[in-house]
């Protein structure tokens, strides 16, 4: 694990190249030890092309029981190409692909975009170099962004979708590497293959890997919130950002109800951990004794609860990337990630509180991205639904708070592995109810 050591005496001239060292040295101290870097794996991926297995890409630093290799953002794909047989071979080539797929179910239209493509050539006969070494060796670093239609998006991650309706969608983030090997029959033919814009006769070795580029939050979730003994509900610190809402009451005689929904004030989360949140109403008795009915259900999870905190996911497609009538054609779905679970924390004459956490599906394993036209965006949604809405003394409530997952949990050593910061700059997303929607 490195370690940057800070030297004691007077540093050299500042032209000098200075000399660091992997652990500090007797005038030195460590004054920090950075978790980022985590230890490289050390298995190999192997594939081999189908027919005679005389061309094996090995692609290093994966796990042993990998099944397709796994690179992070910036990551170098490094490897070798080996050749049982070397005869007649023109040219050994690594190329790296990366293409954002939308597909129209329907009308089988297709947009496509290219993330990445990187190719190094290892080797090339020619008049010196006539006889192709057995194994040649190769690092390519993947890109952190990429541009598309004159705008610029970080590198999104491996993703899949189908966004259902009329037209139905289908999109695809897939990343590959391949290795050509130039072994034509005889003289090197003129015509190409259309489909891989390689010479034909030519070997070709390719695995898909997924690209899984890591975050974590750059603060750590604050202490839960306190009672407080002056006012009603929780004592409120920056620590929490609070978001009030209303519930209006359908009677003169019952007064609304004041909902405060207490989130940590980052809104940047780990998806391996559990997402804390408190929430209190606050009210006259008699409209408190009136909603317990649609009060949060305790240590219970049902969808049919009149008052839901969850984690939902929006991914939305540009349909045609047009306007038409002034509005944009979008596609989306919305998913529930993640289901607020409740307990009771405590209550006073004109307030009752609750705290409660989310654990994030353990399926989702990348955090939101925003590429070409398409974008994965999340937030925090908090419904209060009566059962019956014409019986009910009280209308509906729904109120959406944009968030942000991260892969890692936050770390003391550091900001570590691409580390978001706060930014007030978060996109609202357009209505999270349903499963799918259009314009």
């Amino acid at each position: 694990m490195s370690t940057l050591s800070l030297s004691s005496y007077a540093p050299p001239s500042i032209n000098a190249t200075p000399a660091y060292t992997a652990e500090p040295q007797d005038f030195e101290q460590r004054i920090a030890l950075a978790d980022r870097l985590r230890p490289r794996p050390a298995g190999n991926f192997i594939i081999k092309n189908s027919k005679k297995g005389e061309v094996t890409l090995r692609l290093n630093a994966q796990e042993e029981d990998a099944v397709l290799p796994v690179y992070g953002s910036g990551g170098l794909v490094e490897g070798a190409v080996e050749l049982a047989k070397t005869d007649g071979v023109t040219s050994v080539e690594v190329k790296i692909e990366g293409t954002l797929l939308l597909k129209e179910i329907a009308e089988g239209g297709t947009a496509v975009a290219k993330l990445c493509l990187n190719t190094q050539t290892l080797w090339v006969r020619d008049a010196v170099n006539t006889a192709c070494p057995s194994t040649l060796r190769f690092a390519i670093s993947l890109p952190n962004a990429f541009d598309y239609e004159d705008k610029n998006y970080p590198l999104p991650p491996t993703f899949h979708v189908k966004l259902s309706g009329l037209p139905g969608f289908i999109a695809s983030i897939e990343y590959s590497v391949t290795a050509i090997i130039g072994k034509p029959n005889g003289p090197l033919p003129k015509v190409k293959s259309k489909a891989l814009g390689i010479h034909i006769g030519s070997i070709v070795v390719s695995t898909p890997f997924i690209y899984y580029p890591r975050t974590r939050p750059a603060l750590q979730i604050p202490p839960p919130l306190s009672l407080s003994l002056y006012q009603n509900g929780f004592e409120p610190n920056s620590d929490w950002k609070c978001t009030e809402s209303v519930i209006p009451s359908k009677s003169l005689i019952r007064q609304d109800i004041l909902v405060k929904l207490y989130i940590p004030a980052s809104r940047i989360f780990c998806m391996g951990q559990p997402i804390p949140f408190h929430l209190s109403f606050e009210s006259s008795a008699v409209s408190l004794a009136a909603f317990l009915p649609m009060a949060p259900s305790v240590n219970t999870v049902s969808k049919y609860r009149s008052t839901r905190v969850q984690l939902m996911r929006q991914t939305t497609v540009d349909v045609r990337n047009t306007v038409m009538s002034g509005v944009k054609t979008d596609m989306w779905r919305v998913d529930c990630i993640a289901e607020g679970t409740f307990k009771h924390a405590g209550d006073g004459p004109t307030w009752i509180a609750f705290k409660g956490e989310m654990i994030v599906d353990e399926e989702i394993k990348v955090a939101g991205f925003r590429a070409a036209g398409l974008s994965v965006k999340d937030c925090i949604l908090l419904t209060v639904t009566p059962h019956d809405p014409i019986k009910s003394p009280f209308g509906d409530l729904r109120e959406v708070i944009p968030v942000k997952l991260a892969t890692d949990p936050w770390s003391a050593n550091g900001a570590g592995i691409g580390a978001q910061r706060d930014s007030p700059a978060f996109d609202i997303p357009t209505p999270p109810l349903g499963t799918d929607g259009g314009m």
